[in-house]
C-alpha cells in the first residue's frame, strides 16, 4: 500500500486491517444450487454440507441491497455481465457489515454461461462510507484458490492480507499474520535471502522465482510471487515431503511410483538430440499424460512438447544439464491427446558413489489451476471487467513508461474521453442499458485507434486513448491526435442500438501532447482532464488541446476542414485554366486548377485547402470531379477542329492516386467523354515515389497502356531520385516556379533549370517551365531547349467562360498567344 499523508495513515492502516476475506460463491444454473465456501457457509450459520438456495443467501443482505444483488447475479448468469459492488450484510452474530461482492459469469467447456461465480470481501464494519475502498489490498487469489497457501504483501513487505491456509502454515494458527512482514516467519540464512528478493522484486516491479525456504516452523516452504497492486501477491507451498522424497528417490523406486507429482527418469546422455532416453515413469505420470508406461519407455521426454512449449525454458534446460547441474522451471507440456498442461518441473542429476552421472530425475508438480488463477487475478488486476478495456492502474503503467521520468525520447499523446449527458441515460433508462452503451463505446473506440495505441477507462463514462508515436506511424502527436480525435467524435456520435432504443450521444475530448517538455505523469493526466473540461465548456461534442498555441492551430484546422466540407457541399468550388503555350506561342493546351472563393476568407489559396481535402480525404471526390470535367471539355473540344488539338493537364494528388478505385476511376471518364486518351494529362507529384515505388511504377504503367500522358510536377523540389527516374513510364517533367522565378539572378536557380532540361534531352522527355512572368525568363528558357511555358506572361488562369473568349480572341479562334507586357505580369 502507498504512504499516506500523516493525518490519515493510521485510519487507513486499520482499514486494511480490518479487510476480511469472508469467501467464495458459485451458482450452476444447471444444478439449481448455490455452492459456497466453508467461510461463507459460517458466515450464514449454515450446517456443514448445507447446500442453500439464492434465496436463503439474499436474506442475509440490507433490505436496501436485496434488489442489487438478485439483479447483478441475474445479469451476470443470464447476459454475462461482471459486476462489482459494495453492499450490507448480516452476519450470524447480528453484525451489520460493509463488504465487497464480485461476480463473473462461470462458462463450460465450450464457452457457454452455465452461472456464476465470486467472492465476498469484508471491506468495514458498519458506518463505513462507500467508494474509500483500497480494492487492491485483497487479489482474487484467495478466492480463487487452489488450496494453497495465499498472502497479498504491501510494498514495504508487510502482510495485508492471509487466507486460512497461509494462517495455518506459517503460524500454525495460532497468531494474526497481518501487518507482520512476511520474511518474520523464516529462519535466520531464510529470512535474509527471502527479504533480499522480495524487496528487489517489490522496486522492480517484477515476480520471483521459485525459492524453497526453512521456515520457523521446520517446513519447507516454497514461496512464489508475481506483482499485485503496489505490493506482492505470494503463494506458499509446504514442500517438506517432497524435499525428503527426492532424497530417497534412486533408493526408494516404489515409493516414487506412489508420489502424486509426476516422476519421469532417463538415462544419463547429452541433452542433445536425440537426447537422454526415458527409462522409468511414475503413476502419476501415466494419470496426467494419458501415456502408458510402455509406450513412452525409451523414448525422448520430446514428444510431451508442443508449439506452446516455451523455447527459453528449455534453453535453460538444456544449458543446465549441459554443466550437470540442477535446474527448475515452469514448462507447458502436452498430453497425449493433446491439451497443454502446466507443470513446474525440477530437473536434478543422480550421481553413484564414484561421482559419475549415471541418470537425470524430473519432478513434476501439476500447476495448471495455479496458472490459470494467475491469469484471473492478473486481468482482474489490470482489465475492467465491463468493457474488458486496460484499467487506470494498467494505463499509468504505460503512460509512466511512454512519458515518465524513465522514458528516452518518446512522444505522444493523451486524450480524455468524456459522454456526453450520460447520467441522463443512466437515470431514465436504468444502469443496464448505460452498461451496455459503455461496451459499445469501448468497442468504437478501439477502432479508431492504430495497432499499439491503448484505449483504458477510468470507471463511469471516462475513457483515455494514448498515442505513441512509432516507426510505423510516423504521423507528429499532434497531428495524430488531430486525425484520432476527429474520428473518435464521429464514431462516438453515430446512433447506439440499445435493447427497445436508439440512444444519440457525444463526448468531449481533452488533449495533451508529452514528449517536448519534462512533465510528469500526474501533471499529464491533469492537462488532459483540464482540457476535457474545456472542450464541456465549449458545448460539448468537441475536441480541445491544453497547450493553447496547439489548440489554435487545431481549432483553425479543423474550420478550415468544415468550411471546405460546406463548400463541396455547396458547390463553391471552381475550376479555372491556365494555357500552356509552345515555342511559337500557340496553345499546346491548358492545366485545370482548383480555386476557392470563401464568402468570408476571400480568396482560399490551393496551398492552403488542399492539404486539409488530403487529410480528411475530401480529396478523392474532389479530384475526381475536376477529372470529369476535364474530360467533359476535351471533348467539347474534340467537336471544333481549331481546338481538337488542345490536352487538358489535371493535379493528381498522393491520396488519389493510392487509391484503389483510382485507375477504373480514370477509365471510366475517358470511356463515358470518348475523349482521345492522350488529350489527358495527369501530373504526378514527386512524394508518390517517397515509398512503394513498385506499386506506383505499377499503375503509372497501367495509365500509359491506356493512353494517357504523364507529367512530374515541381520536378526538382521533393523526393526523386536518378536511379528512381528512368523506371518512371512518364512523358514530361516540369520545373518547378521556384527555379523560374530567379533564373536571371540567381546561378544555383539557372544550374538546376539548365540541368533539368538537358536531363529530358538524353531520356528523350518533354520539359514544360511553369509560372513564366518575363520574356527574359521565357527567352533565357528558349535558349537552354525548354520550348513550352506557362505562367503570366502569356494568360493568368481563368474561368471556362473567360478562358473561351481569351481563345475566341485569338488568330483561328485559337491559335497564337502573343505574351502580355511583363509590367501586368506578377
Amino acid at each position: 500500500m502507498d504512504p499516506v499523508n500523516a493525518h490519515n495513515a493510521g485510519n487507513l492502516l486499520q482499514l486494511v486491517e480490518r479487510s476480511a476475506f469472508l469467501g467464495f460463491w458459485r451458482m450452476d444454473v444447471r444444478q439449481g444450487q448455490l455452492h459456497w465456501s466453508e467461510q461463507l457457509a459460517r458466515l450464514h450459520g449454515a450446517p456443514p454440507g448445507y447446500t442453500p438456495t439464492f434465496e436463503h443467501a439474499l436474506d442475509h443482505y440490507a433490505e436496501e441491497h436485496k434488489a442489487e444483488v438478485q439483479a447483478k447475479v441475474r445479469a451476470c448468469q443470464e447476459q454475462g455481465t461482471p459486476f462489482d459492488i459494495e453492499v450490507q450484510l448480516h452476519s450470524l452474530q447480528g453484525r451489520r457489515i460493509w463488504a465487497r461482492l464480485v461476480g463473473q459469469p462461470l462458462r463450460d467447456a465450450s464457452g457457454e454461461i452455465v452461472g456464476a461465480e465470486g467472492l465476498v470481501q469484508e471491506i468495514a464494519p458498519a458506518g463505513y462510507a462507500p467508494g474509500t475502498l483500497l480494492r487492491h489490498t485483497v487479489s482474487m487469489g484467495g478466492a480463487l484458490g487452489s488450496g494453497e497457501a495465499f498472502v497479498t504483501v504491501d510494498r514495504y513487505g508487510r502482510i495485508s492480507y492471509a487466507n486460512e491456509q497461509a494462517e495455518q502454515l506459517l503460524a500454525g494458527g495460532g497468531e494474526a499474520l497481518v501487518g507482520r512482514k512476511i520474511w518474520s516467519f523464516f529462519q535466520k540464512r531464510a529470512r535474509l535471502k527471502l527479504e533480499e528478493r522480495l524487496v528487489h522484486a517489490l522496486e522492480k516491479r517484477e515476480g520471483i522465482e521459485l525459492e524453497e525456504m526453512d521456515a520457523q516452523v521446520s517446513h519447507w516452504l516454497e514461496v512464489r510471487g508475481f506483482p499485485f497492486g503496489a505490493g506482492l501477491a505470494l503463494h506458499l507451498r509446504d514442500v517438506s515431503a517432497r524435499r525428503r522424497a527426492q532424497q530417497h528417490l534412486m533408493l526408494l523406486e516404489g515409493s516414487i511410483a506412489r508420489l502424486n507429482d509426476i516422476v519421469i527418469i532417463t538415462e544419463a546422455a547429452p541433452f542433445r538430440a536425440p537426447g537422454p532416453r526415458i527409462v522409468f515413469v511414475n503413476e502419476a505420470f501415466e494419470r496426467r499424460t494419458g501415456y502408458t508406461r510402455q509406450e513412452v519407455i525409451g523414448q525422448s521426454p520430446r514428444f510431451l512438447q508442443g508449439a506452446d512449449t516455451q523455447r527459453a525454458q528449455l534453453d535453460r534446460i538444456r544449458a543446465a544439464l549441459e554443466q550437470w547441474e540442477r535446474v527448475r522451471v515452469d514448462l507447458i507440456n502436452y498430453t497425449k491427446a493433446g491439451e497443454p498442461y502446466w507443470v513446474d518441473l525440477d530437473v536434478s542429476p543422480v550421481w553413484d558413489d564414484s561421482r559419475r552421472l549415471t541418470h537425470w530425475v524430473a519432478v513434476g508438480r501439476d500447476i495448471t489451476e495455479r496458472k490459470r488463477d494467475e491469469e484471473k487475478i492478473q486481468y482482474l488486476a489490470f482489465y475492467d471487467p465491463l468493457t474488458q478495456l486496460p484499467n487506470r492502474q494498467m494505463l499509468l503503467d504505460r503512460l509512466n513508461e511512454a512519458a515518465g521520468e524513465n522514458a528516452h525520447g518518446r512522444d505522444g499523446a493523451l486524450m480524455f474521453i468524456d459522454l456526453d449527458n450520460f447520467k441522463v441515460l443512466n437515470d431514465t433508462l436504468g444502469h443496464q442499458k448505460g452498461d451496455l452503451l459503455l461496451q459499445q463505446v469501448a468497442r468504437r473506440l478501439r477502432n479508431c485507434v492504430a495497432k499499439g495505441d491503448l484505449v483504458a477507462r477510468l470507471g463511469g463514462d471516462e475513457f483515455v486513448v494514448l498515442l505513441e508515436n512509432t516507426p510505423e506511424k510516423p504521423l507528429d502527436p499532434l497531428t495524430a491526435a488531430q486525425v484520432v480525435s476527429q474520428r473518435i467524435l464521429t464514431a462516438l456520435g453515430e446512433p447506439y442500438v440499445l435493447p427497445g432504443y436508439l440512444h444519440h450521444s457525444t463526448c468531449s475530448i481533452g488533449v495533451t501532447l508529452f514528449g517536448r517538455l519534462p512533465s510528469s505523469v500526474n501533471e499529464l493526466l491533469k492537462q488532459a482532464d483540464l482540457a476535457m473540461y474545456q472542450a464541456k465548456a465549449a458545448g460539448r461534442n468537441a475536441v480541445r488541446f491544453f497547450d493553447p498555441e496547439m489548440q489554435a492551430v487545431a481549432t483553425a484546422n479543423a474550420a478550415l476542414a468544415s468550411d471546405l466540407r460546406q463548400a463541396w457541399r455547396d458547390n463553391h468550388l471552381k475550376i479555372e485554366y491556365q494555357p500552356q503555350v509552345g515555342m511559337d506561342g500557340g496553345m499546346t493546351g491548358v492545366e485545370a486548377l482548383l480555386r476557392w472563393e470563401h464568402p468570408v476568407r476571400g480568396t482560399v489559396q490551393p496551398d492552403e485547402f488542399i492539404p486539409t481535402a488530403e487529410e480528411t480525404s475530401l480529396i478523392i471526390p474532389i479530384g475526381h470531379w475536376v477529372l470529369e470535367a476535364a474530360c467533359a471539355q476535351l471533348a467539347a473540344w474534340a467537336k471544333r477542329p481549331d481546338r481538337a488539338h488542345l490536352s487538358i493537364a489535371v493535379n493528381v494528388s498522393v491520396r488519389q492516386f493510392r487509391h484503389p478505385d483510382f485507375i477504373d476511376d480514370v477509365m471510366s471518364c475517358i470511356r463515358r467523354s470518348g475523349i482521345p486518351p492522350d488529350r489527358l494529362k495527369l501530373e504526378l507529384t514527386e512524394s508518390l515515389l517517397a515509398s512503394n515505388i513498385d506499386a506506383a511504377v505499377a499503375k503509372m504503367r497501367n495509365l500509359k497502356d491506356m493512353g494517357v500522358r504523364l507529367s512530374v510536377d515541381d520536378f526538382g523540389i521533393g523526393y526523386s531520385s536518378l536511379s528512381y527516374l528512368k523506371r518512371l513510364p512518364i512523358d514530361e517533367l516540369k520545373i518547378d516556379r521556384g527555379f523560374v522565378k530567379d533564373i536571371l539572378t540567381d546561378t544555383n536557380d539557372a544550374a538546376i533549370a539548365a540541368t533539368i532540361i538537358g536531363l529530358c534531352r538524353s531520356l528523350g522527355l518533354e520539359v514544360i517551365a511553369e509560372g513564366v512572368e518575363t520574356d527574359e525568363q521565357r527567352a533565357y528558357l528558349a535558349r537552354q531547349g525548354c520550348h513550352r511555358y506557362q505562367g503570366y506572361l502569356f494568360c493568368r488562369p481563368l474561368p471556362l467562360e473567360q478562358l473561351e473568349a481569351f481563345m475566341q480572341r485569338l488568330p483561328g479562334g485559337g491559335g497564337t498567344v502573343t505574351p502580355e507586357p511583363s509590367s501586368v505580369a506578377s
